[in-house]
């Protein structure tokens, strides 16, 4: 996979916070070397995040994000500032910006503090650039010193992007704040061995995408291929003639959840089996919530309601599986009106305390840290979490199976 192929849930987010006209997006233009942001002396320039997924040296694959002045006003400001505490949801790096005029007049603003909890509070590394040193004339350490308090103080770097200084050595501070990929972060490569088989089943229906495979199928193919293990490809139509022609039965079977009930009549008993949507709640970090809460789905009662959220938007067809044959399969087995409720993309309820469960997709295209804290907000609440696969497997009355693979 390039570095142009890498998916956004997969690079490294990092977000440009601060005031207005403190110049965020003039550091996000110079940073990057591209003209991502629209720079103007009117404050509020930046009104919703600017999103950008790049390639940025020393990094690699990364997303760039550029956010409104967290100082915004007034009702059309509230929802900005609201939109920028959400992208600190799935920010690996944070860039705090200031204004080196502010500072000269004055001191560090109340509003830049509080990024900074927000940072720590989220535990997200971050740095501190005082923009437009060009026009300092107060000593900058004597201004640091005064500025920002002794703890801060070894996070501030002085840049212009007038002149270009500093902007070299932000870049490296910023490589050396990447999060260091952990070798055993695996969707499924750590269960397996060298040359063990492995069929995918994937359907072919009105929800694939025309000439491609969706995004969880393609990285785990990805990762079974790094594992130096053999993908097989089937559908669900042609997987038991798939399992007759191996000269041994595979190390597994991973379904789409749509087909978990004709594949698990299929494939046989000792054979383990799971699903794509299964293997991505535990490559995101939230198995054990999303296992712990498909109990929930028993205890519903009539008039409940369920938040259907799904990491990105697309086209919904007629029998898509978030607004139409999960809810279908819910309201069959329960025998309860219960009702349902969606949201897409970055889109994500501050108060879930209205609703009784919470059914995530797969999350493939949302970084760890987004969907981590999707789960962490709804647990705190007291709503159950789960996703997609979970529910039709343990609907269908497959779960245990489905989760043995990872006891094999």
């Amino acid at each position: 996979m390039s570095l142009q192929q890498t998916p956004s849930a997969e690079r490294i987010h990092i977000g440009f916070f601060g005031c207005r006209n403190a110049g965020k997006s003039s550091v996000v233009n110079a940073v990057t070397g591209q003209e991502l942001s629209v720079v103007s002396e009117v404050r509020g320039t930046t009104t919703d995040p600017v999103i950008k997924a790049m390639e940025l040296l020393p990094l690699g694959p990364v997303v760039i994000i550029d956010t409104a002045g967290y100082d915004d006003e007034g009702m059309l400001g509230e929802l900005r500032v609201r939109k920028t505490k959400q992208v600190l949801n799935r920010t690996d790096i944070a860039v705090l910006v200031c204004d080196a005029g502010v500072l000269e007049r004055g001191s560090v603003r109340q509003d830049e503090l509080e990024l900074v909890r927000f940072f720590t509070e989220k535990g997200i590394p971050y740095l501190i650039v005082i923009n437009k040193a060009d026009l300092l004339e107060e000593d900058r350490v004597i201004l640091l010193e005064r500025s920002f308090p002794l703890e801060l103080q070894g996070k501030v770097s002085f840049v212009s992007t007038l002149t270009g200084e500093g902007i070299q050595e932000l870049k490296e501070q910023l490589g050396k704040l990447a999060p260091k990929e952990d070798p055993g972060h695996r969707i499924v490569g750590d269960l397996l061995q060298k040359n063990d088989v492995v069929v995918l089943v994937c359907p072919i229906d009105e929800s694939a995408p025309r000439g491609r495979l969706i995004l969880p199928q393609q990285m785990t193919i990805r990762d079974i291929l790094d594992s130096g293990a053999i993908a097989v490809v089937t559908k669900e139509t042609e997987l038991a003639r798939t399992l007759s022609a191996l000269a041994a039965p595979p190390r597994m079977v991973i379904t789409d959840s749509q087909a978990f009930r004709v594949v698990n009549e299929i494939v046989p008993d000792e054979v383990p089996l799971t699903s794509f949507s299964i293997l991505m709640a535990r490559y995101r970090g939230f198995l054990e919530a999303a296992v712990d809460s498909v109990d929930a789905i028993r205890n519903l009662r009539d008039g409940d309601r369920i938040l259907m959220a799904e990491g990105c938007t697309h086209h919904r067809q007629c029998e898509d599986i978030g607004t139409v044959k999960i809810p279908n399969l819910i309201r069959k087995t329960t025998g309860k009106d219960i009702q349902f409720e969606f949201t897409s993309g970055r889109e994500f309820p501050e108060d879930l305390t209205p609703y009784a469960l919470v059914i995530h997709c797969g999350a493939c295209m949302n970084s760890d840290r987004d969907v981590q804290y999707r789960m962490r907000c709804t647990l705190d609440q007291g709503v159950p979490f789960t996703n997609y696969g979970m529910v039709i497997a343990g609907l269908t009355g497959i779960l245990g199976r489905s989760l043995g693979v990872f006891d094999a």
